[in-house]
């Protein structure tokens, strides 16, 4: 019985530390947009990727 005075109080605790932590998550804006990066793995990439020609600066010829 004892420990129910300290179970209790730490449980409260605890769940004020997680209501706290989801909203700074929610002002932080974490749950803004939920669709798009879902959608985006869904989508097809068609195109070869670009190769990058190098530049001809710095390249020590004269």
């Amino acid at each position: 019985m004892e420990a129910l005075y300290l179970l209790i109080p730490m449980s409260i605790v605890v769940v004020f530390i997680a209501i706290w932590i989801f909203f700074r998550a929610s002002d932080g804006g974490q749950f803004d947009d939920l669709v798009g990066p879902g959608m985006r793995v869904l989508q097809d990439d068609d195109k070869a990727p670009v190769e990058q020609q190098p530049d001809s600066k710095g390249q020590g010829g004269g």
